[in-house]
């Protein structure tokens, strides 16, 4: 039987979101026309991996069957890790305007799971509801498997690529590709680049979605075809490996004898997948005013109320700006959502200098926040020519819940106590005798 996982020159993908997929390693491995047969093939175990009540309405339902060499069942207790996530408690409430230098990547060996920082959070640990967003940073590839039991985990990576080997299949991830892995899901991340660096956000409420199209009609934003899924591969690998679990806030682990990614076959749609944000279909004003930036949200979690997101995943990609008689860059307003925002790569238009790719801000809700000095500046006298923007990709965590810094992430040294003086200063021009 296979040892390891697919070569990464090897490795191929299920195209679709939201498909129900099927994959086998071996063939015959997938019972047919059943899920539970009393002898599956091969001696294979079968277990349903379930990411919703199994009474959802079915277009809702998240679900799939694993067929694998031992249940996820045997296991010994799990015990709660000497090494506990950092400041991960809310720290002082705030209502001011916060960003963040890139985090450094560490000096001593760490792994993604040692480079995770609590950045904020929308409810406390043991509650977990609305969105957790971390920052992380390493330079190791994990020895361990993880699964995050508090929620879904959208990937964003900013530096290095990520090898994530899952319980369905391996996956590879570039800066300015995504990565969905759904909640509870095993998985450990090599890193083929030595470091890596990136964004997490753990949602905690519905699945990620695509979003309605509404007036744009029935193409646009993100195409489903774009989303890739892996394809089964298995370990038949019978020694210790370390599971760790994060159960509200807190990690816990227990030891195998056996690897955790054994599934030789599956079917469903509660899967893993990537997305190429370059692939992203922008759509914008051909005549005037800048538009919302709902028009560049990629995917979204619903909230009971409609038209309000637990949160949406925007990015603000390379596009034409072409608007006749028109301030350009993002207008400045204050909102009802919470606004995280992070930096893949280049430089965002609406700040001149100070958010740099691995950094972050965020702005609570009625936070008065938009361009600054400079860049109103640059806007405001600017010849109005079609102008495309390019070498960019920033991207928002948007949610309806208050974001609540950590302590850990008010104590960062690449916490900016200036940040305020990017508005500093800016010139009044009224002028009572012209319109």
């Amino acid at each position: 039987m296979p040892a390891s996982p697919t070569p990464p020159s090897a490795l191929t993908y299920l195209s679709g979101f939201g498909n129900q997929f099927s994959s086998e390693a071996l063939p015959g491995a997938l019972p047919v026309g059943r899920n539970s047969p009393q002898r599956p093939p091969y001696g294979l175990y079968a277990e349903q991996f379930s990411g919703s009540a199994f009474t959802v309405p079915r277009s809702e339902a998240r679900r799939t069957w694993l067929y694998r060499l031992q249940p996820a069942a045997n296991h010994p207790r799990f015990e709660r890790l000497q090494r506990q996530l950092p400041g991960r408690e809310p720290g002082v409430i705030t209502p001011n305007r916060l960003r963040w230098d890139p985090l450094e990547i560490p000096a001593q060996p760490c792994d993604l799971i040692d480079g995770l920082l609590p950045l904020a959070a929308t409810h406390a640990s043991d509650q977990a509801e609305g969105v957790s967003v971390y920052l992380y940073a390493a330079n190791r590839s994990m020895q361990r498997a993880f699964f995050s039991a508090d929620g879904e985990w959208l990937v964003v990576p900013q530096q290095g690529r990520l090898r994530v080997i899952t319980e369905l299949g391996v996956l590879e991830v570039e800066p300015q590709e995504i990565l969905v892995l759904p909640r509870g899901l095993k998985f450990k991340v090599e890193l083929p680049d030595t470091i890596a660096r990136g964004y997490i956000c753990e949602n905690h409420a519905g699945s990620l979605r695509l979003p309605d199209l509404g007036p744009i009609g029935s193409n646009g934003l993100a195409n489903p075809r774009d989303f890739l899924s892996p394809v089964a591969c298995f370990e038949d690998l019978r020694q210790p490996c370390q599971l760790v679990q994060k159960f509200l806030g807190e990690l816990w682990a227990t030891e195998l004898p056996h690897s955790p990614f054994d599934v030789v076959a599956w079917h469903g749609n509660n899967v893993p997948c990537k997305y190429d944000l370059r692939h992203f279909n922008t759509l914008g004003t051909v005549s005037f005013d800048h538009p919302d930036p709902s028009i560049f949200t990629v995917l979204t979690s619903p909230s009971p109320d409609p038209g309000v997101a637990t949160v949406d995943f925007v990015i603000f990609p390379p596009r034409w700006m072409v608007a006749e008689n028109t301030f350009r860059p993002p207008w400045f307003h204050r909102n009802v959502m919470n606004e995280f925002m992070g930096l893949i790569t280049g430089a965002y238009d609406a700040k001149a200098s100070g958010f740099s790719p691995g950094g972050a801000s965020l702005h609570s809700c009625m936070s008065a926040h938009g361009p600054d000095d400079s860049t109103v500046q640059l806007a405001t006298e600017a010849e109005l020519r079609p102008q495309k923007i390019e070498q960019t990709m920033a991207f928002m965590f948007e949610t309806r819940y208050v974001l609540r810094p950590s302590r850990a992430a008010l104590a960062l040294p690449q916490l900016q106590n200036d940040y305020d003086s990017c508005w500093a200063g800016m010139a009044t021009r009224f002028d009572g005798n012209q319109p």
